[in-house]
């Protein structure tokens, strides 16, 4: 199985270095590319390297938040194949909702434990290879533990 390739984008430089060690931790081989911005993350994407399978993309960034990010992924048909997770702190219906609706693939919630977190991951990114070969409206928008 060859690695997925990942992007995350996120302030928190301990979030990020938490999220990797979470994801060395478990049974789904990636490669992981960080920001601690969205500006970043965009001028990577639109740069001529390979785009990633997915990107993980935090809320509240500075310079480009992830609603902003999400929008201009989403504006460009080359970036269509590109699974976005929002992952944020706070779990507000009326921001989910739209994230969905703006063409976030799921929306996970930061947990509080680092356990939690490696249940998280593995359950996002178990569902993502299932979409490949099931129908989209399978795979669940909001990840829980």
């Amino acid at each position: 199985m060859k690695n997925l390739n990942l992007y995350l984008a996120d302030d928190d430089n301990d979030d990020r270095e938490l999220f990797v060690e979470a994801l060395s931790e478990i049974d789904i081989p990636t490669a992981v590319t960080q920001f601690d911005n969205g500006v970043d993350l965009m001028d990577d994407l639109f740069s001529a390297k390979p785009l990633p399978d997915a990107i993980y993309l935090d809320l509240n960034m500075p310079l480009m938040n992830g609603f902003e990010c999400l929008t201009d992924i989403r504006n460009f048909q080359r970036f269509d194949a590109i699974k976005v997770i929002v992952y944020s702190t706070f779990h507000r219906d009326r921001e989910v909702n739209q994230l969905q609706t703006d063409g976030a693939n799921q929306y996970i919630q930061k947990p509080t434990s680092f356990e939690d977190l490696k249940i998280m991951l593995h359950k996002s990114l178990e569902s993502m290879a299932s979409t490949s070969t099931t129908e989209e409206g399978n795979t669940p928008f909001v990840i829980l533990v």
